[in-house]
């Protein structure tokens, strides 16, 4: 598969994605986890069908520690024992938060105080942050059909 376009080389797809990745890192000093923040971050990726940022975002979570059991199960969280509960409230948030336009009225209430039960406000607005700018992250690489497989840890820098 060959790139629509070229996302560093093209001036303001470069300079968009320099400004989304600013975003997503204003949540690194947040109490959200780390590894919460990856199991997010590939969902939302799996959801969206972005192969460039779910094999980005499973290579750097195994490169943190995750095991590959969880990372495997991600997809079928629902199922997995291999998750706390903090972390089953925040995929299940990211696939609401991802399929809005599946559901009339966006997140559910119901999912929304399960989430703030297991996250403090400022882990919650992490989290909430984390979604919007990985969905974003991951239409553009879509539409432009950026390639996976060749990313590894820490190449953006």
């Amino acid at each position: 598969m060959d790139a629509r376009l070229d996302l560093l080389g093209d001036p303001v797809l470069s300079r968009t994605l320099k400004h989304l990745t600013a975003a997503g890192r204003a949540v690194e000093d947040s109490p959200l986890s780390p590894s919460t923040r990856e199991l997010v971050l590939l969902r939302a990726s799996q959801i969206n069908g972005c192969g460039f940022c779910v094999d980005m975002h499973a290579k750097d979570a195994a490169h943190a520690g995750e095991t590959a059991d969880r990372l495997h199960l991600v997809a079928a969280w629902r199922e997995a024992t291999v998750f706390t509960d903090a972390e089953r409230a925040a995929l299940e948030l990211v696939e609401e938060g991802t399929r809005i336009a599946d559901a009339a009225g966006g997140v559910s209430d119901e999912v929304w105080e399960n989430a703030a039960e297991h996250h403090g406000e400022d882990a919650l607005a992490a989290l909430v942050s984390t979604i919007a700018v990985i969905n974003a992250l991951n239409r553009l690489s879509v539409i432009t059909r950026q390639p996976a497989g060749h990313y590894r840890p820490g190449m953006f820098g």
